[in-house]
């Protein structure tokens, strides 16, 4: 078998001693394409972070491309949560997917390369032509390309995504998960989400994260598992069909 892009063994975390993950053990293998579900509070980003060797687990190993993950970040372009960023900040489209190329500049300016480099990374989310356009005159969907052009702009082999559906309409969600559904072909993604309406369509496995976690195909997706998810009544919209639920997750 093939050495996992991403391997979580036995691995348990805390905030201030306040328990996060327990003893969780994960496989994400070569260009797949895993959603990370689950409640509030529940561990999504905690996860994410243990990718990136942002955080350190209270037990157990993270390994990356067979390394640990702070060996491994080089590989990886990293969307944080659109909340945490300050979306008024003024610089142009282009600016912001230069500094997806901070890590691989050692000479402190960015040269024609790096230019070229983050211009294929906005045609690759469907943006070519907003190079000069003010950040902050975007829309939320535009914008949320762009961040994915940051992401894509260090020619990452794994994409690690935060919520990065959040704050766009559905017809604008449905073309980003397009666009990732294309990078999928080449790359291995893991995005943390909230919103399960097109899990089905575009993602391989979806990990539910409380405090645990269990991965499941999409296939697997029902009604009854998304009740054990979020512990409460949902309405899942699909592109085939609607369910219903009602159940305590555990």
């Amino acid at each position: 078998m093939e050495t996992p892009v991403i391997e979580f063994e036995n691995v348990t975390f805390s905030y201030d001693g306040l328990p996060v993950l327990r003893d969780v053990s994960l496989m994400v293998e070569d260009r797949d394409f895993l959603a990370v579900v689950g409640p509030n509070a529940g561990g999504k980003t905690t996860i994410l972070k243990l990718m990136l060797g942002l955080l350190k687990p209270r037990s157990g190993t993270v390994r990356v491309l067979g390394n640990s993950p702070e060996s491994a970040r080089k590989h990886i372009g990293y969307m944080p949560q659109y909340t945490s960023l300050d979306m008024m900040f003024p610089v142009n489209v282009l600016d912001v997917v230069l500094m997806g190329r901070l890590g691989e500049n050692k000479l402190g300016f960015f040269r024609k390369r790096d230019r070229d480099i983050a211009r294929d990374s906005l045609q690759m989310v469907e943006m070519s032509g907003f190079d000069d356009r003010p950040f902050s005159d975007l829309s939320g969907g535009q914008r949320q390309r762009v961040l994915i052009a940051r992401a894509l702009a260090s020619n990452p082999e794994i994409l690690l995504l935060d919520e990065p559906t959040s704050n766009i309409d559905v017809a604008v969600e449905t073309g980003l998960f397009e666009i990732l559904h294309e990078l999928n072909q080449s790359k291995t993604i893991v995005l943390v989400t909230h919103d399960l309406g097109f899990v089905s369509s575009f993602v391989k496995h979806v990990a539910c994260v409380n405090r645990r976690v269990i991965v499941h195909p999409t296939s697997e997706i029902t009604g009854e598992l998304i009740n054990d998810i979020y512990g409460t009544d949902v309405h899942m919209v699909r592109h085939d069909h609607s369910v219903h639920g009602k159940g305590p997750c555990v």
